[in-house]
């Protein structure tokens, strides 16, 4: 089983790792930028309109596909920051979230890709991963 969509978007750039510190009494108190709640907030919405009745259950493969616009007709790679672990982060918190998964600890495979195009947004596919039945 698999399942795909595409989110019709410009990816946000901000990234998980954007959490802020402060001090308060002498401990530090962690929060979110706007910036981040914003993003949070976007993922959470587009996202839930293609959560499973179910969470998924057992291993699974996220494939992620990151277009930035640009005026070309053509995809070129995007060499550039934000990095692909970065951005994974926060879009694998909202889907555990809105109930693809019960924790994206299942998430044993990934493939993240990062593009300039003309359609700017996110193609994410889950599939279901078989038991492994030999030594790798």
């Amino acid at each position: 089983m698999s399942i795909h969509f595409f989110l019709p978007m410009v990816p946000p750039t901000v990234t998980h790792q954007e959490h802020k510190v402060t001090v308060r009494k002498g401990k530090p108190i962690f929060y979110d930028t706007p910036e981040l709640k914003k993003a949070r907030s976007y993922y959470m919405a587009a996202l839930g309109k293609h959560a499973p009745e179910e969470p998924l259950t057992g291993p699974l493969r996220l494939i992620t596909k990151w277009i930035w616009p640009h005026d070309k007709n053509y995809v070129v790679w995007k060499a550039t920051k934000p990095d692909t672990d970065n951005l994974i982060k926060l879009l694998k918190d909202c889907m555990t979230a809105v109930g693809f998964w019960e924790d994206d600890a299942q998430v044993a495979s990934e493939i993240t890709e990062k593009f300039f195009g003309a359609m700017p947004g996110i193609w994410v596919c889950i599939q279901e991963l078989k038991e492994l039945e030999e030594d790798i």
